[in-house]
């Protein structure tokens, strides 16, 4: 992938031989690479960080690749899906898309074709995750964001610097607006990697936000905190 930040795969996949195989030529071609053998790993790596695909084999020890998608679905997690598996029939593959998957490949596959189809996966999701972009002055209430010079006009008229990373919280945040943005979405898209620093500095920013824009910082019009998900931006 030819972009400023690397898309994240979780490779789940416990033949040995396998599994370094795709890492390495997933790397190959720009991705950055998680690599697991087991489906509680596997879990716990996207409760924990932010991936733009998954790549799962259904014949796991444990927990099989089925249930892995199904305890994935149940959090409403939206990341693509692509099983590999060695069951090749056609009630294999309609139940792996019945229960979450996005693609179903058979072992032995094409190299070159996993490529294209983890391609496409990634680019379809990006699509569809990608808002209307707002535009270089966003006004709501009486404040006012100017992005391209990084700065701000707030509630009282004073004019505020932003960060980088103030201005690009703030316009993720209202690219989605009236939508809850999760933690790890937010640490991905402004920070860029995922080994992610604590839930309090995302927290900092969202109190410099009500600081600077909201008329009453302890009842929030604009920026919301949703417990244990992530954090919403709101005009009502």
């Amino acid at each position: 992938m030819k972009e400023a930040t690397k898309a994240s795969i979780l490779l789940v996949e416990d033949e040995e031989n396998l599994q370094e195989a795709l890492k390495l030529n997933l790397e190959l071609e720009g991705y950055e690479v998680t690599a697991v053998d087991n489906g509680t790993t596997a879990l716990k790596a996207v409760k924990n960080e932010y991936f733009d695909l998954i790549i799962l084999d259904i014949m796991l020890p444990e927990m099989d690749g089925i249930a892995v998608c199904e305890n994935i679905r149940i959090q409403n997690n939206e990341v693509p899906i692509l099983f590999l598996s060695a069951k090749n029939s056609s009630a294999d593959r309609v139940l792996g898309l019945k229960k979450g998957g996005d693609d179903y490949m058979t072992k032995p596959f094409n190299l070159e074709e996993l490529l294209l189809r983890v391609e496409k996966l990634i680019v379809k999701n990006k699509k569809i995750q990608d808002k209307d972009s707002v535009p270089n002055v966003y006004r709501f209430g009486d404040n006012m964001i100017d992005f391209a010079a990084q700065e701000c006009v707030g509630k009282d008229g004073k004019h505020y610097e932003l960060s980088k990373k103030e201005a690009m919280l703030l316009k993720l945040l209202i690219e989605n607006k009236g939508e809850v943005v999760t933690r790890e979405k937010i640490l991905q898209v402004v920070w860029g990697y995922n080994v992610y620093p604590t839930t309090r500095t995302i927290d900092n920013f969202i109190l410099n936000f009500r600081k600077y824009f909201e008329e009453d910082s302890r009842n929030s019009r604009y920026f919301h905190s949703v417990r244990g998900v992530g954090y919403k931006f709101t005009e009502a």
